[in-house]
């Protein structure tokens, strides 16, 4: 069951009161499935791709936590440092199987809980919300690493969670119809996420794919300077209508930088540790085409979290807002970007959460 972004899940709650939900909140890591028939227990992403081999702990954590015969659906996060890290949680898909050992005892994942879709014999897919919540406390004892995710129709102690469960590195907050079933592939819930603006240098340029070079764009390379007026490559923008598109390989076309080695991400500094754009990962083998830009322009792009630290980078493809032409390209830094207070995700995996007063 999927759900689709609004920009005020609560204002929506307190004017449509035929709609009553269920909300909790929104975990960033991994959708998962499990299946348990016995002593066979299969992790499942959301795209049908087994788990197991990468979550061993996991594995070994639910027997204790769950009934004989039963199917959840949850979420696989890690935590490190106090908040949730996605980082962390991506480098559990190795394919070394000692590199996942490791991890495992290193950065050990939880599993968060928050549907029941099956138990015993029955399937429990059309029944309410509010009675698959029900069963799922009644079959889930909860364990160092399995937990049961909080859930409320207190619409001001869901606005609080909002505001408070961010600091704990969460995504925001979900809404389930409180009388509705389980829909598989269907949008039927309701999220709200957090965001926020940058002022970004554009860096660079990624034609679009299968067009000729400089006809479109595909995607525009961002950057922010940290406070050594290092320019460190943070994430893309993308997403334009077609005609804008080529509009954009026109103009910025006209940028390009016609002596690499003075681009800061090619020069002879690149190697100093900043982050640069498209290196060889585990998830593609080669690296990613782009052309450097002279840094004359800055964008204004909104993003709803960062990872990796400091310097970090956006979570997410960022959304193109506006240009900003009043904006100065050094004045584009890391010292804008939003901090939220920190909050204490293990009393968020426990459930000790109250609104705040």
């Amino acid at each position: 069951m999927l759900a689709t972004s609004v920009p005020d899940l609560f204002t929506r709650a307190d004017a449509d009161s035929g709609a009553e939900l269920v909300f909790e909140p929104k975990w960033d890591g991994f959708r998962c499935l499990v299946f348990r028939d016995g002593a066979e227990i299969t992790l499942q992403s959301r795209n049908g791709k087994p788990l197991n081999r990468y979550f061993p702990e996991v594995l070994a954590a639910l027997p204790a936590a769950l009934p004989d015969r039963v199917v959840l659906d949850g979420e696989l996060v890690v935590a490190r440092q106090g908040r949730l890290d996605f980082d962390a949680l991506s480098e559990r898909i190795h394919p070394a199987a000692s590199r996942v050992r490791a991890l495992a005892e290193r950065t050990p994942a939880n599993y968060v809980a928050f549907d029941l879709l099956a138990t015993a014999e029955q399937a429990v897919l059309d029944e309410p919300t509010t009675a698959r919540r029900q069963a799922l406390l009644d079959a889930v004892t909860p364990t160092e690493l399995v937990h049961l995710t909080p859930a409320t129709t207190d619409i001001a102690l869901a606005r609080s969670w909002f505001e408070l469960f961010e600091g704990a590195g969460l995504d925001g907050v979900v809404g389930k119809p409180a009388h509705g079933g389980y829909t598989p592939g269907r949008r039927t819930m309701v999220k709200v996420k957090h965001a926020r603006t940058a002022d970004c240098v554009v860096a660079g340029v990624r034609w679009q794919t299968g067009t000729t070079p400089g006809t479109a764009v595909g995607s525009l390379l961002l950057g922010l300077y940290d406070h050594a007026d290092v320019l460190h490559h943070v994430g893309v923008v993308g997403a334009f209508p077609a005609a804008t598109r080529r509009a954009l390989a026109d103009e910025f076309g006209a940028l390009v930088e016609d002596a690499p080695e003075r681009h800061p991400w090619l020069g002879p500094d690149a190697g100093d540790g900043r982050r640069l754009p498209g290196p060889v990962t585990r998830w593609r083998s080669g690296e990613l085409p782009w052309m450097p830009l002279r840094l004359e322009r800055v964008v204004e792009v909104a993003y709803d979290h960062t990872e990796g630290g400091y310097p970090g980078r956006f979570r997410h493809t960022a959304q193109f807002v506006r240009w900003r032409p009043d904006r100065e390209v050094r004045s584009c830094r890391y010292d804008q970007l939003d901090e939220p207070a920190r909050y204490d995700l293990a009393a968020v995996l426990r459930g000790q959460v109250r609104p705040s007063r």
